[in-house]
Protein backbone atom coordinates (compact mmCIF):
# COMPACT_ATOMS: atom_id res chain seq x y z
CA UNK A 1 0.00 0.00 0.00
CA UNK A 2 2.83 2.38 0.67
CA UNK A 3 3.85 2.23 -2.96
CA UNK A 4 0.43 3.28 -4.16
CA UNK A 5 0.49 6.36 -1.96
CA UNK A 6 3.88 7.42 -3.22
CA UNK A 7 2.89 6.81 -6.84
CA UNK A 8 -0.38 8.71 -6.48
CA UNK A 9 1.41 11.52 -4.64
CA UNK A 10 3.93 11.76 -7.48
CA UNK A 11 1.16 11.76 -10.10
CA UNK A 12 -0.78 14.44 -8.23
CA UNK A 13 2.38 16.52 -7.91
CA UNK A 14 3.17 16.24 -11.63
CA UNK A 15 -0.43 17.05 -12.54
CA UNK A 16 -0.25 20.06 -10.24
CA UNK A 17 2.95 21.22 -11.93
CA UNK A 18 1.38 20.83 -15.36
CA UNK A 19 -1.73 22.72 -14.27
CA UNK A 20 0.27 25.57 -12.77
CA UNK A 21 2.35 25.97 -15.93
CA UNK A 22 -0.84 25.84 -18.03
CA UNK A 23 -2.42 28.49 -15.81
CA UNK A 24 0.64 30.71 -16.27
CA UNK A 25 0.40 30.37 -20.05
CA UNK A 26 -3.34 31.10 -19.97
CA UNK A 27 -2.79 34.12 -17.71
CA UNK A 28 -0.22 35.51 -20.15
CA UNK A 29 -2.61 34.96 -23.07
CA UNK A 30 -5.41 36.71 -21.19
CA UNK A 31 -3.14 39.68 -20.43
CA UNK A 32 -2.25 39.89 -24.13
CA UNK A 33 -5.94 39.79 -25.06
CA UNK A 34 -6.81 42.49 -22.54
CA UNK A 35 -4.10 44.85 -23.80
CA UNK A 36 -5.16 44.19 -27.39
CA UNK A 37 -8.79 44.97 -26.57
CA UNK A 38 -7.78 48.17 -24.78
CA UNK A 39 -5.77 49.31 -27.82
CA UNK A 40 -8.74 48.57 -30.08
CA UNK A 41 -11.06 50.56 -27.82
CA UNK A 42 -8.71 53.56 -28.02
CA UNK A 43 -8.64 53.31 -31.81
CA UNK A 44 -12.43 53.11 -32.00
CA UNK A 45 -12.73 56.19 -29.79
CA UNK A 46 -10.38 58.21 -31.99
CA UNK A 47 -12.16 57.03 -35.14
CA UNK A 48 -15.56 57.98 -33.77
CA UNK A 49 -14.21 61.42 -32.84
CA UNK A 50 -12.86 61.84 -36.37
CA UNK A 51 -16.17 60.81 -37.91
CA UNK A 52 -18.06 63.25 -35.68
CA UNK A 53 -15.75 66.08 -36.72
CA UNK A 54 -16.18 65.12 -40.37
CA UNK A 55 -19.97 65.17 -40.06
CA UNK A 56 -19.78 68.63 -38.49
CA UNK A 57 -17.56 69.96 -41.25
CA UNK A 58 -19.83 68.53 -43.94
CA UNK A 59 -22.90 70.14 -42.37
CA UNK A 60 -21.13 73.53 -42.23
CA UNK A 61 -20.09 73.22 -45.88
CA UNK A 62 -23.64 72.32 -46.91
CA UNK A 63 -24.98 75.33 -45.01
CA UNK A 64 -22.46 77.67 -46.64
CA UNK A 65 -23.19 76.16 -50.07
CA UNK A 66 -26.90 76.77 -49.54
CA UNK A 67 -26.28 80.42 -48.67
CA UNK A 68 -24.05 80.90 -51.73
CA UNK A 69 -26.57 79.20 -54.02
CA UNK A 70 -29.38 81.35 -52.61
CA UNK A 71 -27.35 84.52 -53.13
CA UNK A 72 -26.47 83.56 -56.71
CA UNK A 73 -30.10 82.74 -57.44
CA UNK A 74 -31.29 86.00 -55.90
CA UNK A 75 -28.83 88.14 -57.85
CA UNK A 76 -29.48 86.18 -61.04
CA UNK A 77 -33.22 86.83 -60.62
CA UNK A 78 -32.61 90.55 -59.88
CA UNK A 79 -30.31 90.86 -62.89
CA UNK A 80 -32.86 89.24 -65.20
CA UNK A 81 -35.60 91.49 -63.82
CA UNK A 82 -33.47 94.61 -64.32
CA UNK A 83 -32.57 93.66 -67.92
CA UNK A 84 -36.23 93.01 -68.76
CA UNK A 85 -37.27 96.35 -67.30
CA UNK A 86 -34.53 98.11 -69.25
CA UNK A 87 -35.63 96.37 -72.46
CA UNK A 88 -39.17 97.65 -71.95
CA UNK A 89 -37.98 101.20 -71.58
Amino acid sequence: MAKKKSVTAFVQQSVGIRLSSHEKICAERMNNLITSIQRLEKKVDTLSDSVSKGKGIVSVLVFLGTIVAAAIGFFNYKWNFITKVLQLI
